[in-house]
């Protein structure tokens, strides 16, 4: 049976494998990490970087909402602008980013590769995620002022698989020019 598997594994085509492993490593660690995340993040070290994390992503929004687009707002504790007449975004630890940078970490860590690269486009990616995940709170403080009707379905359809593209995208480069570039050098 195993022979039979290898066989037909071979005549898959490598992108569509590398697809495949792609897919099997996110929606794996998608489930595992569901499965686990409240144990996870009762760990303090879990606690306190999210704690960093939610800071961070609530103190640039504010900045960029202020400075950058001039929107006017108020803060509540924790974490929350209020766009009076319109609404509010509130910033909770499913919004840290937190997850993604542990795929991120996962995915790019199982995935085949030159480690010296790794090294470098591992926390390249991260930063790319986290910079993802304020497009993603600033896109919700626009979508609550000018669209508050679709701000659930701005949240819930485009800006949350916005991450699965941004990873996907990212790991496509990785394969073009880094995974591929060790196999053609072998």
């Amino acid at each position: 049976m195993v022979k039979q598997f290898i066989i037909i594994y071979d005549k898959i085509p490598v992108p569509v494998r590398n697809v495949m492993w792609f897919s099997i490593i996110t929606l794996g660690f998608h489930f595992l990490y569901r499965a686990t995340a409240s144990g996870i993040h009762s760990w303090a070290w879990v606690i306190w970087l999210n704690e960093a994390l939610m800071k961070t992503v609530f103190d640039s929004s504010v900045w960029f909402n202020r400075h950058i687009l001039g929107l006017e707002f108020n803060i509540l504790d924790p974490r929350t602008m209020v766009f009076p007449g319109s609404g509010y975004v509130s910033i909770t630890a499913g919004c840290s980013g937190l997850k993604q940078l542990y795929q991120v970490l996962v995915l790019f860590l199982l995935y085949p590769g030159p480690w010296r690269h790794k090294l470098w486009y591992i926390p390249m990616v991260m930063l790319a995620m986290h910079l993802t995940n304020l497009f993603r709170i600033i896109s919700l403080s626009v979508m609550v002022i000018w669209q508050p009707q679709y701000w659930h379905f701005s949240h819930d359809w485009i800006l949350r698989p916005l991450f699965y593209a941004v990873l996907f995208a990212l790991w496509v480069v990785w394969v073009e020019k880094f995974q591929l570039m060790k196999k053609k050098t072998v």
